[in-house]
């Protein structure tokens, strides 16, 4: 499962799943490094950044934001 961080509320990760639900997890369960909008792999207990498609998402986000101050 891919989820993408939102935010952080307290010791928790508010992520959004492809579905568009929310789901929280433990920041201790995540990589060290991790940031808001990175987007996360989740295969049972292992959680890694899914630096390509985090790459991706960020390249496609400021691209719109490009175009809405033009």
């Amino acid at each position: 499962m891919r989820v993408i961080i939102d935010r952080f509320e307290d010791d928790y990760a508010v992520c959004e799943k492809e579905n568009r639900d929310m789901i929280d997890i433990e920041i201790k369960k995540l990589p060290a490094n991790v940031k808001e909008g990175d987007v996360l792999i989740i295969n049972g207990e292992y959680i890694t950044i899914d630096t390509i498609e985090t790459k991706k998402k960020r390249k496609e986000i400021r691209s719109l934001m490009d175009d809405l101050w033009e």
